[in-house]
């Protein structure tokens, strides 16, 4: 268009420049703006090509470039107008600035140099439930209300959507009400994300009739609805009915994707039938999709937790073959594999190669070499690795200290295991109920009955409320050492508080009630206990 004479109009190139970046080449784009447009006479530019320009930077996550662009726009005699601002608040939210959005869009409507539009609030509104921040996006729905701008279908759905993935049923269904009473039109989204929600629940009855109001609405369902029933049944373990909503997909002319696939492939490896998910994984190829990373991943996890690791090291090395990069949880499965079946060496061999080609591994991949290295007896090594990531200013989590700290419980290293235990406070971490459990086992083990009484004390007043596993561990703790008072006192501590005794410790206190019932130390509180949990004993016995 460059070389045409006279030159087109710019409405022309920005017309040409439109297919362009719709197809995702912002690259090319910019290019074409700044290194040829902006630097050739005759032409001049418009809003629109800016516009354009600001959107590829914010697609390209440069949001800042797209900001510095504003100077240039003011220069030549140009106003930001609402399209301007609202890829600037939308760039904003791609790279998670969704604060800086928010203020953005705050000082417009205090400078009032802007009317936000139905579109801008939209993306507000989108950054927020993104972000979590569902009640704040609610709010603003009223602020919308009131204003020139008027709530449409979009900004209705971005918030369902966001309530029924908060759990929030009942305020989904106030919404939806409201949408009806104000003549704003459901569309596939909103009904998706209203299935969505009893689905989460189990509530099958309630998916059902809002999936038969959709259709009585002349909406169809798409891919992502049928998907929604796909993912539920299968965290039900209904893999076969999941398998009967993808033939009901088939039937009404809609194409299952590969996350369909992916999910009911998932739902069988849940179950353990391996067989059943490869025959699924092989229909989809069949039928002309590509598995991508999560799928192979899918597999892998599944035959890992059958230890078939050589049938899940096979899919694990096919990966690159087909074009595709092994991920973090991709080699986090075969870690966990590898160490279940107690090799090591292998494992950790995995974890070098995983760091050679440049993958970091994250909390989780540290966590199952910490256990798996303690399980399998190579503590020294595992407390090797927590220290290399001090040194190289990794964080530790409470779950890493916990494994550490149940590994040298197990191996009689009481110092190491309260040494560890004490540095939580110090990186601070705050041990959960699960730490303290560990730690009050290895001292009862050790026979240390005091210190664990004490840490059982401290736990409490730290915040940390003990649970029925606490109870039952120091229960038989002071059991094991001939200490039936201080066990029995417990028991009904732990009784008072609504736990159960555990299958363990219950013959235990059986044993006491029938053998030390003539004790007249123990005879009032074995009365007291006998009162309160006669009922709960008569339903164990």
């Amino acid at each position: 268009m460059l070389q045409m004479r006279p030159l087109p109009l710019i409405y022309q190139f920005n017309k040409a420049l439109g297919p362009i970046t719709k197809m995702g080449h912002y690259d090319i784009s910019l290019s074409l703006i700044l290194n040829k447009l902006l630097q050739f006479q005759g032409i001049q530019l418009d809003i629109y090509t800016f516009n354009i320009a600001i959107n590829c930077y914010c697609r390209l996550n440069q949001v800042y470039f797209g900001f510095s662009l504003l100077g240039s726009l003011f220069k030549r005699g140009f106003t930001p107008d609402a399209t301007t601002f609202n890829t600037l608040i939308n760039g904003l939210i791609l790279e998670d600035k969704t604060p800086e959005a928010v203020e953005l869009f705050k000082q417009l409507i205090r400078t009032r140099e802007i009317e936000p539009n139905v579109v801008m609030y939209g993306t507000i509104v989108n950054g927020l439930c993104r972000t979590g921040n569902t009640i704040s996006a609610v709010s603003l729905l009223r602020i919308m209300e009131e204003g020139s701008g008027k709530p449409d279908t979009v900004v209705y759905s971005t918030i369902i959507d966001s309530l029924c993935k908060d759990r929030m049923v009942d305020d989904v269904v106030k919404l939806f009400t409201e949408m009806d009473e104000k003549g704003i039109f459901p569309d596939v989204v909103t009904y998706t994300s209203l299935i969505h929600g009893p689905c989460n629940f189990g509530r099958w009855k309630e998916a059902t009739k809002m999936l038969r109001k959709m259709l009585d609405a002349s909406i169809s369902p798409n891919v992502r609805t049928f998907n929604v029933f796909v993912d539920a049944l299968t965290k039900e373990g209904k893999a076969k009915e999941a398998e009967e909503v993808l033939e009901v997909m088939i039937q009404r002319g809609v194409d299952p994707n590969v996350v369909t696939y992916s999910t009911l492939m998932d739902g069988y490896c849940l179950q353990g039938h391996m067989d059943e998910a490869i025959r699924v994984f092989n229909t989809m190829v069949d039928r002309g999709l590509h598995p991508d990373v999560v799928s192979y991943g899918i597999l892998i996890n599944g035959y890992c937790k059958k230890m078939k690791i050589n049938e899940a090291m096979y899919l694990f090395r096919e990966l690159p073959r087909r074009g595709l990069k092994p991920n973090t949880e991709t080699f986090s499965a075969i870690l966990r594999g590898l160490f279940q079946l107690g090799r090591c060496g292998a494992a950790q061999e995995l974890f070098n190669e995983m760091q050679t080609v440049g993958i970091i591994p994250d909390s989780q991949t540290y966590g199952i070499l910490f256990d798996g290295l303690c399980k399998n007896g190579h503590i020294s090594e595992a407390l090797s690795l927590f220290h290399m990531m001090d040194r190289n200013g990794l964080d530790h989590n409470v779950v890493m200290y916990s494994i550490l700290i149940d590994g040298f419980c197990k191996d009689k290293k009481l110092d190491t295991a309260r040494a560890l235990f004490n540095n939580l406070s110090s990186k601070g971490l705050h041990p959960d109920v699960k730490t303290y459990n560990m730690m009050i086992h290895g001292l009862c083990e050790e026979g240390l009955l005091h210190e664990a009484k004490e840490l059982f004390v401290k736990m409490e007043q730290s915040g940390c409320l003990a649970d029925g596993v606490t109870y039952s561990t120091i229960i038989r703790g002071f059991i094991g050492h001939n200490k039936c008072y201080e066990a029995l006192i417990l028991t009904e501590e732990m009784v008072e508080r609504g736990f159960s005794v555990d299958e363990s410790t219950f013959p235990l206190i059986i044993d006491i009630l029938s053998t030390k019932g003539q004790d007249h130390a123990l005879h009032d509180v074995i009365k007291k206990f006998m009162h309160k949990d006669s009922h709960g004993m008569q339903e164990k016995e």
